[in-house]
């Protein structure tokens, strides 16, 4: 950066701890927290496509999850963990754009699959006789198929709205990746555009699926409270339960560090951040099947059968 009209060509992601003792430690967290996401996910994956009672349109639905999680986590992990062993912080200009952009995709893929699931649940229990006329395989794949569509369009409008700006004087991001919020901060450039679309697409991308979730179990629970017996509540309940978990943990995250204007982005938002880019893609794996007696039934099989 040479000047005030010149860009940064590269940034500085200087973590989330300005302490070098405390480096090692985050370092070890980071790779523990992203083997266990991959291997985790993973067995998810490998244990839905092994078992055919699970080519089932929830469990479809899971394993794209699963396979979102792998690739939100390997967007922002392996980055801060090789620049840790090179003793480097820095980052490319186009590896940042190229970081946003692929963060924008898997985080919002995110929320479209978990919206998806949760209208998946509303119709098993609020239309079980009419499941498998509903969820037919062709919907289930045109359902995936229009998020990623949606989620690429609009990360390509907020890189393309990035890209225009100039970034000069300071390059430092105090996170250990390209948070688009922080990026915006470092322009020299009147950001106002960027900001109103944030607040306009952005809110619409975000608040539509978890809209739709919230119908979803508005249904749901109005359906289970008719239920006559306690046992169809329980069974009801337990079907929802996973990924209630899972909506809570990932939409809590994400409504307190992003719904407030860039400029009151904050070191605790950063920190907070951590919660839906690595820990609910490692959490997942272990929230579905552990309360989920079908994917324990099938990994048990597998179990058995590499015994044998």
């Amino acid at each position: 950066m040479d000047g005030p009209n010149q860009t940064a060509t590269d940034f500085l992601l200087l973590g989330l701890s300005g302490r070098s003792e405390q480096e090692e430690f985050v370092f070890g967290m980071f790779l523990g927290m992203y083997l266990v996401t991959i291997s985790g996910n993973l067995l998810i994956i490998l244990v839905i496509s092994s078992d055919p009672h699970l080519h089932t349109p929830m469990y479809f639905f899971l394993a794209n999850l699963s396979s979102v999680d792998i690739c939100f986590s390997s967007v922002t992990v392996p980055k801060a963990l090789v620049n840790h062993m090179l003793g480097s912080k820095t980052i490319s200009y186009t590896e940042c754009m190229a970081q946003m952009y692929f963060f924008f995709i898997f985080g919002n893929m995110d929320g479209f699959l978990l919206s998806v699931m949760a209208y998946d649940r509303y119709v098993a229990i609020c239309h079980p006789l009419h499941y498998t006329m509903m969820m037919r395989p062709r919907l289930c794949v045109f359902l995936v198929a229009i998020s990623w569509a949606i989620t690429n369009l609009h990360a390509l409008l907020h890189i393309l709205l990035m890209v225009r700006l100039v970034f000069c004087s300071c390059n430092a991001v105090h996170h250990f990746f390209c948070d688009p919020y922080l990026i915006l901060k470092l322009s020299c450039s009147d950001t106002f555009i960027n900001d109103v679309t944030a607040f306009t697409e952005g809110s619409l991308i975000f608040l539509t699926p978890f809209i739709c979730i919230v119908v979803s179990y508005g249904y749901i629970y109005a359906k289970v409270l008719k239920m006559p017996s306690a046992h169809g509540i329980r069974k009801a309940l337990s079907t929802c339960g996973s990924h209630l978990t899972v909506v809570c943990l990932f939409y809590g995250a994400i409504l307190g560090v992003y719904m407030h204007p860039s400029s009151s982005y904050s070191l605790q938002d950063a920190v907070a951040s951590i919660i839906f880019t690595v820990v609910t893609p490692m959490v997942n794996p272990f929230i579905y099947s552990m309360r989920n007696r079908d994917i324990k039934g099938a990994l048990r099989k597998i179990i058995l059968r590499t015994k044998n």
